[in-house]
């Protein structure tokens, strides 16, 4: 019997989270605030995720390079007042070569030495995204981006990945091939979009391992704060929700403690799920909330150290 299956009959025979060895490592994702308020709100959140000594933590860029600035701030701040690595989100949209360069070597003057580089989402008209076109004397495309910072600085870069498949991508196959082309520019890591069920990822898993992909793929977990929210992110990124996943919250909209509780426990119970299928790691989008991030740790054995 291996490991793999000694792991998931331990699952089957005893208590699902008391006795995890702790052997689990989390990253957490933050967006950059807007206002003093959802600043506070931020930091209160990294204050209460940083004792749980997470691997990274990455902040996103908004589209167009709108969050430039408080991308960088933010970023900065977590560096220079806790000490935890700390991983800038950088993208193609509306930005050249020489100015993403630019915004690259300001994080690395920064003590930055991490970024996720992503494509980017293109300007949105009218509520509706645009088609992505390269931005003029700009990179093409995510793994162009990726070839770019790899050549500039020894930067770890980390790239993303769609388990359900990127929605503008021509079919799986075609996914899995540009997301090896990012990986071979010399990315170390891809990070999924969010989804519900573990057999998703693992069919995922399988198939990148199928296109001839071994570096590390970490799942990135959404706990459902909002599932009116994120009914809206699913359609936008091509994320099945599941029929059960509605039940399970129907009713709880104007119950939002009742509503954290079913996140906390369906999004816990995902996890294990995948930690029984050998995954170790995992990025939690906190949609700069702790609450139910650091819930699901304490159930998963991420304590404070």
């Amino acid at each position: 019997m291996n490991a793999v299956q000694l792991e998931a009959q331990r699952a089957h025979n005893s208590p699902l989270f008391a006795d995890l060895p702790g052997d689990i490592e989390v990253s957490f994702e933050f967006f950059p605030p807007k206002t003093e308020k959802m600043a506070e709100t931020l930091w209160n959140s990294v204050e209460t995720l940083a004792p749980l000594k997470p691997r990274f933590v990455s902040v996103t860029y908004g589209a167009g390079g709108s969050t430039r600035e408080r991308t960088h701030s933010t970023v900065e701040r977590i560096v220079r007042e806790t000490g935890i690595p700390a991983a800038a989100h950088l993208t193609c949209v509306g930005a050249s070569k020489t100015e993403i360069a630019e915004v690259a070597e300001a994080y690395w003057d920064a003590g930055i030495r991490h970024i996720v580089a992503l494509r980017g989402d293109p300007p949105v008209k009218d509520g509706v995204f645009q088609t992505f076109a390269p931005y003029p004397e700009g990179y093409a495309d995510s793994a162009d981006l990726v070839a770019g910072l790899a050549k500039l600085r020894p930067f770890e870069l980390s790239v993303g990945a769609y388990p359900e498949k990127h929605p503008e991508a021509a079919s799986a196959a075609a996914d899995l091939a540009h997301l090896k082309r990012k990986l071979d520019a010399g990315a170390s890591r891809a990070i999924t979009q969010f989804f519900f069920e573990p057999e998703t990822f693992f069919r995922f898993r399988d198939a990148a391992a199928g296109a001839g992909i071994s570096a590390d793929i970490v799942p990135g977990i959404l706990p459902v704060a909002s599932f009116a929210n994120v009914q809206r992110m699913a359609a936008q990124c091509g994320t099945c929700v599941p029929e059960w996943m509605a039940r399970l919250f129907d009713g709880l909209d104007d119950k939002p403690e009742a509503r954290q509780l079913v996140s906390a426990t369906i999004a816990a119970e995902m996890v294990r799920r995948l930690y029984a299928g050998g995954v170790r790691h995992f990025h939690f989008y906190t949609l700069n909330r702790a609450e139910l991030a650091y819930a699901i740790c304490h159930l998963l054995g991420v304590r404070p150290k």
